[in-house]
């Protein structure tokens, strides 16, 4: 796999990904001492995401009329006044079950889930000034990459809430970041949702400052795990992406014991089924 800019833990592309040798890891990276809360990049209301998706035909692709989904966005952008209200949980600002009556959801994905509107359907949406996103040439596949055993994703569209682009675990590799993600009780983005998150706040991602999704994987034929990973970043434009691709999104994958620089890992705190 090319990588971006800075160094990386050095990769062959494979040409039989799911069997290909995973190279052995190093000493995993101290702990931080604490994990400051980060403000999710803005992102528009449940009511202009909703209209978003609807636009780009996302609501037709996933067989929902536009009307139901504007319904349930509507719904879910104020709180039901009988949910608890007063401050958020300590430690975590992101608890969505403790605003005011009426308050808007903060920082709250609409997410439509892959078994509605698969990943190859949405990665072309994308955009990054004029260029539009792409799937890797060797991820054929990438509609198998389905959420990890354990992961609680609603089959209806849901928020995703409290999104963290996972910055500070950059140079971390993904089998490492699972288990700090899961000290930390926050839950990894799955592939599906990275992607609709730069879908409705492209400025997410930035050079150098990318994400895994490792609450995505392939389960292999033989019942194991394939040894990627996926990712979304900003392509050079070089090797199989072409010239023409440069800075377009692009939905690639890295080997689950490598680490990267410039490769946060996405995660969440919680999922939220959506209700009229």
């Amino acid at each position: 796999m090319p990588a971006p800019t800075p160094t990386t833990t050095p990769t062959t592309s494979p040409t039989s990904p799911s069997a290909s040798p995973v190279p052995p890891a190093s000493p995993a990276p101290a702990t931080p001492a604490a994990h400051p809360a980060r403000a999710a990049h803005e992102l528009p209301s449940l009511r202009e995401q909703a209209e978003r998706l609807v636009a780009l035909g996302v609501a037709d692709l996933a067989g929902i009329a536009p009307d139901d989904l504007r319904a349930l966005a509507h719904a879910a952008d104020r709180t039901d006044p009988t949910e608890p209200t007063g401050p958020a949980s300590p430690g975590n600002p992101d608890d969505s079950r403790h605003r005011e009556p009426g308050e808007a959801r903060p920082g709250g994905l609409l997410v439509l889930p892959p078994t509605l509107v698969p990943v190859s359907a949405l990665a072309p949406l994308l955009r990054r000034g004029e260029r539009a996103g792409f799937v890797v040439e060797d991820m054929t596949d990438v509609d198998e990459f389905a959420p990890i055993a354990g992961l609680d994703v609603p089959a209806e569209p849901y928020v995703l809430v409290g999104l963290d682009r996972g910055d500070d675990l950059a140079s971390w590799s993904p089998d490492e970041a699972a288990d700090e993600l899961a000290r930390r009780a926050r839950t990894p983005l799955t592939l599906s949702e990275g992607v609709q998150w730069v879908l409705q706040a492209p400025d997410v991602l930035e050079r150098n400052h990318c994400f895994m999704t490792i609450g995505s994987r392939r389960v292999t034929p033989r019942g194991g795990l394939d040894a990627r990973t996926p990712a979304v970043w900003i392509s050079n434009g070089t090797g199989r992406d072409g010239r023409e691709r440069r800075d377009a999104p692009k939905v690639g994958w890295c080997w689950a014991r490598n680490r990267h620089t410039w490769l946060g890992f996405a995660s969440a705190t919680s999922r939220e089924t959506l209700t009229r």
